[in-house]
């Protein structure tokens, strides 16, 4: 709950004026029933039709009172709430954003992104309905009970008896239900990363013709939440029979009470249909009070699941103004680097010690899973190190503030991962002030040159994760991409599978002549791009058991020597 008045403190004025008006709608709806017994005991009994026109013309004004106040009423809570989720989706965003590697593995894609959506959603639902609603119903319920005490105190007793009764049904079915929904969240999420997986892995479910077994997966886990949302739906859905039940009984209790009393010239006619009015005022608020605490039971689920999130704290400090890098000093430097992803788990790498300088090339090398990219992946800091340091120009990584270490290490990723928009767009998100002619120099750079404008240049459009162009087109982008942020250190992991020999012959050259000099690190498992490095880093097992020129690992290097006739002998 305090999430919900977090995030409703901006819009307070709003989320006050809201149930006001709807209060007041219903204090005019709670004058109708006394009205139309007026109508029926002093107009209809006497024939009075002046009476009668009078009431008539009272109660259309009490209606378009009504409706008035309640859009207004509608107007702000919808306003409020959309401001409401607006800013905490923003917020929550914003707070993904800023989590570390570690965390945002542990958590998944697929959870995230269900709270950013369906769990906002509701949340955003059960503001809008509370303050439409959660003053307004009681309001009417004990506002009714009131009135029937000032219409015939003794038939008002059955309202006294029946309203605990139905208080006792609603809050039982919300005590029960809010857990269950909780559980139906959860069980989206794992609807959500199934559906996710399939979508970004089809080629390869084709490729293996696995469609059958991930479609049963995909219904098992479908049905697994299909069977909680229905039991929770069950447990929900006898809140209305419920009240029903109990209301219906009341009225049987009313009229029967009612019909002696009026036999016996106690009670008029009209005070009976003023009573029986209450009641299905009270029927239809207590209905509209069960849908809503359902509501709400489906947005606090949310909302905890979204404040789990909050609760997170990012577990990476970077110093607001951190210090400042000594270009004299080596441009990366690893003393003694030990990583490990989680607590109970081996290490990725087992101290790892080398230095590179500014303007040299150095290479990594090893085979799958030997810990290159848990390598590369600790100069810009995605990770953090459990033992020893590392070292960009002469400061820990640890000591700079995020802009200053992003403005010094420029990566381009395993995974190429383009967005939706233009080839201008993705190439500024490496540098937002850069021109047209600087962005061509970097596709140039990158071999990319040549297929951008043979299409419509810069303003060639690229859809959602690049799905319009070829593998090889996708990693020159994004090398183009990080060529044009001009950092000291740029770091390709693995940016050269795609590409054919020739073209990642030209690409190396071409970034041999960069003219702002930078570090270049190449990762890759083939000796053919890293053989020209002036140090090469061989890798087994998270240690690195070599390290020297081409001609050098050729000797001395075992693994490295494998690695490289294996290499020629596929050719």
């Amino acid at each position: 709950m305090k999430l919900f008045f977090r995030y409703l403190k901006k819009y307070r004025h709003l989320s006050i004026l809201a149930p006001l008006f709807k209060m007041a709608e219903a204090a005019l709806e709670l004058m109708v029933p006394v009205v139309v017994k007026n109508v029926i005991d002093n107009g209809i009994a006497l024939s009075d039709t002046g009476y009668i026109i009078k009431n008539v013309v009272i109660l259309a004004a009490l209606a378009f009172a009504g409706l008035v106040f309640s859009i207004t009423a509608q107007y702000f809570s919808a306003k409020a709430a959309v401001g409401f989720s607006s800013d905490l989706r923003a917020d929550l965003f914003g707070h993904i954003t800023r989590l570390s590697f570690s965390q945002l593995d542990s958590s998944g894609p697929s959870a995230l992104i269900t709270r950013l959506t369906s769990d906002i959603s509701l949340a955003q639902n059960a503001v809008n309905l509370t303050l439409r609603l959660l003053l307004r119903s009681p309001f009417v319920v004990f506002g009714a009970v009131i009135m029937a005490f000032t219409v015939d105190s003794r038939c008002a007793l059955v309202f006294a008896g029946a309203v605990p009764m139905l208080g006792a049904v609603i809050f039982a079915v919300m005590f029960v239900t809010m857990p269950l929904y909780k559980k139906v969240q959860g069980k989206l999420d794992a609807v959500l990363k199934g559906v996710r997986e399939n979508l970004s892995g089809v080629r390869v479910l084709r490729a293996f013709s696995k469609e059958n077994e991930e479609i049963s997966r995909f219904e098992g886990a479908s049905e697994t939440l299909y069977r909680a949302s229905l039991f929770a739906g069950k447990i929900s859905s006898a809140l209305n029979p419920a009240t029903y039940v109990i209301l219906n009984a009341a009225v049987i209790a009313l009229i029967y009470i009612g019909a002696l009393r009026v036999d016996k010239g106690v009670m008029t006619q009209g005070a009976v249909v003023a009573l029986y009015n209450y009641t299905l005022q009270i029927l239809v608020e207590l209905l509209k009070l069960a849908n809503l605490i359902i509501t709400i039971s489906k947005g606090i689920a949310g909302a905890n699941r979204i404040g789990s999130v909050f609760a997170g704290k990012p577990d990476m400090k970077h110093p607001e103004h951190g210090e400042k890098p000594d270009f004299s000093a080596p441009a990366v430097e690893f003393r003694d680097v030990c990583l490990r992803y989680a607590e109970n788990s081996d290490d990725s790498l087992t101290n790892a010690s080398f230095k590179a300088e500014k303007g040299g090339t150095l290479g990594v090398i090893g085979a799958t899973g030997s810990g290159k990219s848990s390598l590369i992946d600790l100069i810009p800091r995605f990770y953090d190190v459990s033992s020893g340091s590392v070292s960009v120009f002469g400061r820990d990584v640890r000591s700079y503030s995020a802009e200053t270490l992003g403005e010094l290490v420029s990566v381009v990723p395993q995974k190429a991962v383009l967005f939706s928009g233009t080839v201008r767009d993705n190439l500024l998100m490496g540098g937002e002030n850069a021109d047209d002619d600087e962005l061509a120099n970097a596709l140039k750079i990158a071999q990319a040159y040549d297929f951008v404008f043979n299409k419509d240049g810069l303003g060639t459009v690229i859809e959602q994760g690049g799905r319009n162009l070829s593998g090889g087109q996708k990693q020159r982008l994004t090398i183009a991409r990080a060529l044009v942020k001009k950092a000291p250190i740029l770091i390709l992991d693995d940016s050269f599978s795609a590409l054919d020999a020739a073209t990642g012959r030209m690409l190396r050259d071409a970034l041999a002549g960069l003219s702002y000099r930078p570090l270049v690190i190449t990762v890759s498992q083939r000796v053919s791009c890293v053989k020209d490095c002036d140090n090469i880093l061989v890798l087994e097992d998270g240690k690195i058991t070599a390290a020297g020129k081409h001609g050098e690992l050729l000797i001395n290097s075992p693994a490295y020597k494998f690695i490289n006739d294996t290499e020629r002998g596929a050719k």
